[in-house]
């Protein structure tokens, strides 16, 4: 939008889509089926390669009346009939995976793309055949200017004193991850603070799980991300690419639970290449229990020097400028 551009961003229809691009009035966006492909094998292919099919139809139309020179895709097999639609058009056409192991859909999705863009270079080797840029992850402008941490904390209803850990599992589901931060959170008792997201579907259950502690906020869903990170000294979440590219912009070291049913453990990836770096401690949620999360916390929370080295590490890790670094191959390959 700041060169000039018109873009027009394709969002599944379900609800947590919604929750996402309901704050950003000054773009504009439309709805297309949300598809997840079964197994290959499976006799939901068939239902499922009809709904493609209609999917690259209703595609090309949206192209055409936009008069659109450029698809990108950001994964998902959502994003595969836009990126098919506009190759047969003969357009500019994209595809970007923030993850150390590329998914299905982007690795198929590659042969129809004029160029490859990838957030973290461990994905370089699954794209041989492709023009690939790595460009790192977009993260949103909000980000780049955070409120004061006293501000922050005061939004939540937390003390300026004392330490915050901030807690979320994503989209895809985090009842478990919920409930051992919560035996965490009794073992560590008052010197830590807790800012919960536990999704709409946890949130009463947590919040009967957590009761009247104080210094516990639980929120179901959270539309003000850049105050729950200002508030916070380490974070607890999923390892998905998304959510460690905010991390890693921020700086903000982290404990990584990926989530275990994610498609090829690509979680698991993401995660051991920021332990590696030394941004993240990775604890696989099958051998985490409250005791052992309250054990890692107290660790880290006691070892200033050591989450300084992490926050350090981390913003190693960031491309700052990966949305002008998009746009510019973007850019150049519509001249």
């Amino acid at each position: 939008m700041r060169r000039g551009h018109r873009p027009l961003l394709l969002i599944s229809r379900k609800k947590v889509d919604a929750d996402a691009s309901a704050k950003y009035g000054e773009l504009e966006f439309e709805t297309v089926p949300a598809i997840a492909k079964p197994p290959t094998h499976s006799p939901r292919m068939l239902p499922f390669l009809w709904r493609m099919w209609r999917t690259i139809g209703q595609s090309k139309r949206l192209l055409k009346a936009r008069e659109a020179e450029v698809v990108i895709g950001m994964g998902g097999f959502t994003s595969l009939p836009p990126v098919f639609a506009g190759h047969r058009m003969g357009l500019v056409t994209a595809m970007h995976d923030s993850n150390a192991l590329p998914g299905k859909s982007n690795r198929l999705g590659s042969r129809w793309c004029t160029v490859v863009l990838l957030g973290l270079e461990a994905a370089l080797r699954f794209f041989p055949k492709s023009e690939v840029e790595v460009t790192g992850t977009p993260v949103r402008s909000e980000f780049r200017d955070l409120p004061s941490k006293e501000a922050a904390r005061a939004k939540f209803g937390l003390e300026p004193g004392k330490p915050v850990v901030l807690s979320f599992g994503g989209s895809q589901g985090a009842k478990k991850l919920n409930t051992v931060v919560a035996e965490a959170s009794g073992i560590l008792g008052e010197g830590v603070q807790w800012l919960q997201i536990a999704g709409r579907a946890d949130e009463n259950r947590m919040k009967e799980l957590v009761g009247k502690k104080s210094g516990h906020a639980v929120l179901g869903f959270c539309d003000d991300m850049p105050s729950a990170y200002a508030a916070s000294e380490l974070v607890i979440s999923r390892s998905g690419g998304a959510s460690l590219t905010e991390l890693s912009f921020l700086g903000l070291p982290a404990i990584l639970v990926p989530y275990p049913f994610a498609a090829d453990d690509h979680q698991t990836r993401n995660a051991e290449s920021f332990e590696r770096a030394g941004a993240a401690v990775l604890s696989p949620q099958h051998d985490l229990d409250g005791s052992r999360l309250a054990a890692i916390i107290g660790e880290l929370l006691g070892a200033p020097g050591r989450l300084q080295a992490m926050a350090a590490a981390m913003r190693g890790l960031s491309v700052d400028d990966s949305a002008a670094r998009i746009c510019d191959v973007l850019c150049r390959k519509d001249d």
